[in-house]
């Protein structure tokens, strides 16, 4: 097949990040998916064997994807400093929102690297991504598999959505309002939501509302609706601010009239 020699590269904002991969060779068959699509910034969440000769053998020509590929011990490592995270999921969840359509994510996914480094997350090849993991994520992909045989491998995921990706990029995207162009109204990183997240956890512990024999399920709620609400930092640090009085209030004298 022969490619468009024109076509513009796609927003190049857009991390890769693969957790647990149990083979070393679908790593290699990975970079070569995602150069394919102009793709190159690959991250690694504790592979099971890597560095390795068959990652670099089925790189083939995309090998400096895989020489560049940044290792590290957790996925909220790899998404600290990413503004929108989506995990991909073969398993239908039961809290959140309905999952995103490859297409749907790759449009928005398009505008938003432009403000914010974005992650697709990818999990381990036997059994996906944990629930923890999926919950330090701000969505989720489905791929509307044929439902008596959904089998995707590793590489053959990462093509589709690198190519919808691609094919995304090549398209108009709007442009985006002089507003969130300015660095108070980008998206928080993951690493910001996290602390976030302990913060409320902490004030919600503390005031009694969270029951501390089972905290998981109100905050696994507390996330979604965050994830969907989706704050800016200027919003986010407004919510920080109110948690911090509710920990120590602030005595304010009022006004003379």
């Amino acid at each position: 097949m022969t490619s468009i020699p024109d076509a513009e590269p796609p927003a190049t904002g857009i991390r890769i990040v693969l957790v647990q991969t149990q083979h070393p060779g679908n790593i290699g068959s990975t970079a070569r998916a995602m150069r394919t699509m102009g793709f190159e910034e690959l991250v690694l969440v504790s592979p099971e064997r890597f560095p390795h000769p068959q990652a670099r053998a089925l790189a083939s020509n995309a090998l400096p994807v895989v020489e560049n590929a940044r290792v590290v011990g957790s996925l909220q490592e790899a998404i600290a400093d990413c503004g929108w995270v989506v995990a991909t999921s073969a398993r239908p969840r039961h809290l959140g929102d309905e999952p995103l359509t490859p297409w749907d994510f790759a449009e928005t996914a398009q505008t938003r690297a432009k403000r914010a480094k974005v992650a697709l997350v990818f999990g381990p090849e036997r059994t996906g991504l944990s629930n923890e993991d999926l919950e330090r994520c701000n969505a989720v992909i489905m791929v509307p598999t044929d439902p008596t045989y959904a089998s995707l491998n590793l590489a053959q995921a990462v093509q589709l959505m690198t190519w919808e990706l691609r094919k995304a990029g090549l398209a108009e995207v709007p442009k985006v309002s002089a507003k969130h162009e300015h660095p108070s109204y980008a998206p928080p990183t993951a690493d910001e939501m996290a602390h976030f997240y302990e913060h409320l956890e902490r004030v919600l512990l503390k005031t009694g509302f969270l029951d501390p024999r089972n905290p998981r399920l109100l905050m696994r709620r507390l996330r979604q609706f965050y994830h969907r609400a989706q704050p800016d930092r200027n919003e986010l640090n407004i919510l920080r601010g109110i948690l911090t009085t509710v920990e120590t209030p602030k005595i304010r004298t009022p006004k003379a009239s």
